[in-house]
Formats: C-alpha cells, sequence, structure tokens
C-alpha cells in the first residue's frame, strides 16, 4: 500500500556491514528494520515470528547458509521478499538464489541508492535482476531463456541449476570435515550406498569432478563457513 511502513528483517553475521545495512534503510521514512540476525536457522524462525515484508539476507550464514533459509522462509511466508546479499557474484549462484525463492539477487559492494530502489520493487512483488524489474512470469521465460544457452546436451535445466537439498548439503558439511563415506554414514544413520548416491548427485549438480572441488566450490561461495570444517572427533 502506497505510504505504509516496509518492514525489513537483515540476517547478516558481521556486526559492521550488517550496522551498514541498517543506516541505508533507516534513512528511508518508508523503511523500518523490525529484526537483526546473525544466523541462518534463527532467522526462519524469527522470520515466521515478526513476519516481515523484505528480508536482507547474506548467503554465509552460521548453522543455515542464506540459501537454505530463503528456500525455508519463501516457502511458508508467501508475503516476505528475500534480497540476497553476496560476497561471491556469478550467473550460477544467481539462478541458487532464484530458485531458493529470492527476489533479488546483489554483491555485497552493491550501491545504497540500487539497494533501496530493489526493497521497494520486490516488496511491490516484483523480482529484480541485474538492472532489470520483473513480474513474475517474465522471471520464469527469462529462466528457460537461460538454462537454455547453459545447459550441457546431457543435463536437464532443473539438474544443472538445483539448489543442493538439505540431505546433500549435510553430505558436503561433513565431506568439507574430511569425513569418509563410512564416517559420513554413521553420522547421519544413512548406508554408505546411500551416501555414494547423494555424492553424485552433488557432483553431478554442482559440476565438479570429485569431493576435493565440491567442498572447495561450496567455501569459496559461502555455503559452507570455514569455520565449520573442522574434522569430526
Amino acid at each position: 500500500m502506497p505510504g505504509s511502513t516496509i518492514r525489513i528483517m537483515i540476517v547478516e553475521d558481521h556486526p559492521l556491514f550488517r550496522q551498514g545495512l541498517r543506516r541505508v534503510v533507516e534513512a528511508e521514512a518508508d523503511l523500518k528494520v523490525i529484526a537483526e540476525i546473525d544466523d541462518g536457522e534463527q532467522a526462519v524462525k524469527s522470520a515466521a515470528e515478526v513476519k516481515p515484508d523484505v528480508i536482507l539476507m547474506d548467503i554465509n550464514l552460521p548453522k543455515l547458509n542464506g540459501l537454505q533459509a530463503t528456500r525455508q522462509i519463501t516457502s511458508s511466508l508467501e508475503d516476505t521478499a528475500v534480497i540476497v546479499l553476496t560476497a561471491y557474484h556469478d550467473d550460477e549462484q544467481l539462478f541458487h538464489a532464484l530458485k531458493a525463492g529470492a527476489a533479488a539477487y546483489y554483491p555485497k559492494a552493491i550501491d545504497p541508492k540500487t539497494l533501496l530502489t530493489a526493497i521497494h520493487a520486490v516488496h511491490a512483488g516484483n523480482y529484480v535482476i541485474g538492472e532489470e524489474v520483473m513480474a513474475k512470469p517474465q522471471v520464469a521465460s527469462w529462466l528457460i531463456k537461460q538454462f537454455e544457452e547453459l545447459a550441457v546436451f546431457d543435463e536437464s535445466p532443473s539438474e544443472m541449476f538445483a539448489p543442493l537439498s538439505p540431505r546433500e548439503m549435510a553430505i558436503l558439511q561433513l565431506i568439507a570435515r574430511g569425513a569418509s563415506n563410512k564416517e559420513i554414514g554413521r553420522e547421519l544413520s544413512i548406508s554408505r550406498q546411500t551416501v555414494k548416491n547423494h555424492m553424485s548427485s552433488i557432483l553431478r549438480k554442482l559440476a565438479v569432478n570429485d569431493r576435493t572441488q565440491a567442498a572447495v566450490l561450496a567455501l569459496r561461495r559461502g555455503w559452507i563457513r570455514l569455520e565449520d570444517t573442522k574434522p569430526l572427533q
């Protein structure tokens, strides 16, 4: 509604950047920060409680990464729009963010004016890709076009850009901690063959050749935090 206050939740674990976002947001008369959260799990809980209009979501978060949190939040809160902010920016990550339910995706070096424009755009029910504001049908068409241009012959678009499932993410986190398939199976109470099946899916989705490359890619993109890679005891 015109003239109404847009309620913002900031999800960011670095205090300095979080404070900067708050200053940018609250300089606008029609924007109000109603919550500041520093981990993904708490973001999901708090979003359900306070039902913000727009969430500014970091990807590299403790406990639950920003893409996982975005997926959970947008699947249950239809009126909440998520803008994903990341230190690692590329087109493939953009696809992951949109498939997780984000309405916009930007590198953290975003200009404040651009961010404010995006907040108003997503609150109005639009999506923002680059500098273009799109309605949902336009986004669907745009994604299909990108899939056709980027997909490899034997991969369907859904396989190529599908975000990892919660189980696959749990396995990837254990891989980053140096766990063997046997240790992963024991930790997650699944068979070694099930671990192998998930591992094949992870490698295919991330388009990498081995578990080490998968772990490095997840760390570089902020899906896994360096402090969460301590070896299993």
